[in-house]
């Protein structure tokens, strides 16, 4: 049984990322980061790099789009690295849930404790 991007032969993964190993360390790209195309493909890009602003067109997590690819994350996220920089996608982490107010969680369990 293969695993999507496990089983790529290295020389593929390899001339995808230019050799690069690594995106930066300021790559804004975690496994839920969502991805949105700012542009359309044009003639002459990289495969892969029209497919991603083809899924983008709505918001779609980093993740999702290696599983569509079948690619591994790391080798997707250098791909969006050279997207962001050229413009082409924007990144945009999902909203955190706003943290309640511990006071309130105090008197809520205040008031749970006198039922």
């Amino acid at each position: 049984m293969s695993r999507p991007g496990r089983d790529d032969a290295p020389d593929r993964l390899y001339t995808l990322t230019q050799g690069r190993t690594r995106s930066g360390p300021d790559n804004p790209f975690d496994l839920v980061t969502l991805v949105v195309a700012e542009c359309d493909p044009v003639p002459g890009m990289q495969s892969e790099h029209t497919a991603i602003l083809r899924m983008t067109e709505h918001p779609t997590a980093v993740v999702e789009i290696a599983a569509e690819l079948k690619l591994p994350v790391s080798i997707t996220r250098i791909l969006l690295a050279d997207l962001l920089a050229a413009g082409r996608v924007s990144a945009r982490h999902p909203r955190k849930a706003a943290v309640p107010d511990p006071d309130i969680l105090e008197q809520v369990l205040v008031g749970l404790r006198n039922l």
